[in-house]
């Protein structure tokens, strides 16, 4: 039998929201019984996609609006995370290692690279003027399957 569920977010793109819309998808993925890491690796890009829509998309702008829709499909999870920003410019350069079009922040330049070392798929959609959007995919190796 297939198990289909899903949620959807919307937010201000306010740093402080980083944090909740991590939380509230590794709330909803828990019902996998993800393994520690698979949460946390969950967590963990879904703070740097929102923190790059905050940062660069918005520009920091606090007036915008961050979309998370999350699906699950039986041992497999969707994230979906969409801004409405300036998108970007030159995607192969933006998801160089190290690169970073803020260097005056101290920002790492790994937001992508996490991203694709951390999830099963990685898919980025964006058009300058008009937003971008991240589609990402985990397959959960559930500790029930483990002991059985």
């Amino acid at each position: 039998m297939s198990e289909h569920n899903f949620m959807t977010l919307e937010f201000a793109s306010r740093s402080e929201n980083e944090a909740f819309a991590r939380v509230a998808v590794a709330a909803f993925v828990s019902q996998l019984d993800p393994t520690l890491n698979e949460l946390t690796d969950i967590k963990t890009v879904v703070s740097e996609a929102v923190t790059n829509s905050i940062i660069h998309g918005y520009n920091n702008r606090t007036d915008g609006v961050i979309t998370i829709s999350t699906q699950i499909d039986d041992d497999v999870v969707r994230i979906t995370i969409e801004d409405k920003g300036s998108g970007i410019a030159d995607l192969e350069q933006a998801k160089q290692p190290l690169y970073t079009s803020k260097p005056e922040l101290e920002r790492s330049g790994m937001g992508f690279t996490i991203m694709e070392n951390f999830m099963d798929e990685v898919e980025v959609v964006t058009a300058v003027g008009i937003g971008t959007k991240i589609n990402m995919l985990k397959r959960i190796e559930s500790k029930k399957a483990l002991y059985n």
